[in-house]
């Protein structure tokens, strides 16, 4: 009868349904989708508001881009182009330093924050989560970032509509009473106000090297570093921003000034950074043990676990049924205690009071006296051997080979022929 309730399939199909939903849930936590949503109506690459640029990143994500969507501060030193949403009470310090820190490692745009919203009341019609509700539009004040750049917030100029020229094309801006512009020494224009040439977008004409931005620009390359990397400002969020990327045109202008930010990096990598926004998280366990150098002794354990697993679903035969430590009866009780015996080693021992037990039956069957002593009881044995079996061994020399027998094969032998001896005389 078989033990076992389950069979070899079922209990590789647990195994490995266990194996999937664990690998699932360590991958979740790895990625930080335990963590919860970004979508909570801030101006960044979560926030699906009006002033998100959530649009931004899936866009060149669907344009092949290796978007990530970075919660961890240590993801601001990795090459890349680097994509700054800071809100307006960034630290200009904090700023600073992350723009100057990648200047040899890949490049940075910074988006400039103006809208300030505020999440729609619980119960807004048609309202869904992330939406926003714009309260009005102002300029930040980051004292020591860049204080040559000055900030204007303005309707558009002559009652036009608000429109962006740039890259050789043209759109609309969705808010024409609201426009924020830069200007600055040594910013070059990307983008510009159509109706009074507003700087909306710009680089910054520094040491380095340039060609795929001087390209946008229509500007001349005089730089001479080629190791630099560029640091772009786009002065109006709602170039790149949700509201504007609602227009095909802003959407293609963006594809463009992206694209040129990172073709001087010469690759694809495009990193929209949350930890500005509050969304900052440090890196867990799991995280590290799965980064070098710790993740060769992850695959270890790993392939150590899988092979423990293979053996254990391979094993030979049903499990081993647990058995009493001494067991009933009196065969049990002899074969316990010449265990004992074995173990200590002390067999020879056994050969006196063996040899004394066959004595005593012997005097017995043979009506000897019994009150006389071994060496008496010994030779009135062997005369009756004598005379009546004149051909088999005296009982005095099997006993004698018996007691200075001490290897266990020596004793076997000896004792099987005295044994044989009593049966002998008993039949």
């Amino acid at each position: 009868m078989n033990d076992n309730p389950f069979s070899l399939r079922a209990v590789l199909a647990l195994v490995v349904f266990g194996a999937l939903v664990f690998i699932a849930l360590l991958w979740m936590i790895g990625t930080g989708m335990a963590s919860g949503s970004a979508n909570d109506g801030g101006s960044h690459a979560g926030g699906k508001g009006l002033s998100g640029f959530a649009a931004l990143a899936l866009f060149m994500e669907k344009r092949g881009y290796d978007v990530r969507r970075s919660k961890s501060e240590a993801a601001l030193d990795d090459p890349g182009l680097l994509v700054l949403t800071p809100p307006h009470h960034a630290d200009p310090d904090a700023l600073r330093k992350i723009v100057d820190d990648r200047r040899r490692i890949g490049p940075t745009m910074v988006i400039l924050p103006k809208w300030m919203a505020t999440p729609l009341p619980a119960g807004s019609k048609g309202a869904q989560k992330g939406w926003v509700k714009l309260e009005g539009a102002q300029p930040p004040s980051w004292r020591g970032f860049y204080d040559q750049i000055d900030l204007g917030l303005s309707p558009a100029g002559n009652g036009m509509s608000a429109r962006w020229s740039g890259a050789g094309d043209s759109g609309p801006l969705p808010a024409p009473k609201s426009v924020q512009s830069g200007d600055g020494l040594g910013m070059v224009p990307l983008a510009a106000s159509r109706a009074d040439g507003r700087t909306l977008a710009a680089y910054h004409n520094d040491r380095g090297m340039y060609p795929a931005l001087a390209d946008v620009a229509g500007a001349e390359i005089d730089g001479v570093d080629e190791d630099l990397y560029p640091v772009v400002f786009v002065y109006e969020p709602d170039l790149l921003d949700n509201y504007g990327m609602a227009n095909a045109a802003n959407a293609k202008f963006a594809e463009r000034l992206l694209r040129a930010a990172s073709e001087d990096d010469a690759g694809d990598t495009i990193i929209f950074d949350l930890t500005l926004n509050g969304h900052a998280r440090s890196a867990n366990l799991l995280t590290l043990a799965f980064t070098p150098p710790f993740l060769a002794a992850t695959l270890c354990l790993i392939l150590a676990g899988i092979a423990a697993g293979w053996r254990a679903l391979l094993r030979f035969g049903p499990a081993r049924q647990p058995v009493r430590a001494l067991a009933y009866g009196k065969t049990a009780l002899v074969s316990n205690s010449a265990g004992l015996i074995r173990r200590a080693r002390r067999l020879h021992l056994i050969a006196p009071p063996y040899v004394a037990r066959s004595r005593a039956r012997l005097v017995k069957v043979l009506g000897l006296p019994r009150s006389v002593d071994a060496a008496a009881m010994d030779t009135a044995i062997d005369r009756a051997l004598a005379a009546r079996l004149p051909d088999s061994p005296a009982f005095s020399e099997l006993a004698r080979r018996l007691a200075v027998a001490r290897r266990p094969l020596d004793l076997l032998r000896a004792a099987r022929a005295l044994h044989a001896l009593e049966r002998t005389l008993l039949r």
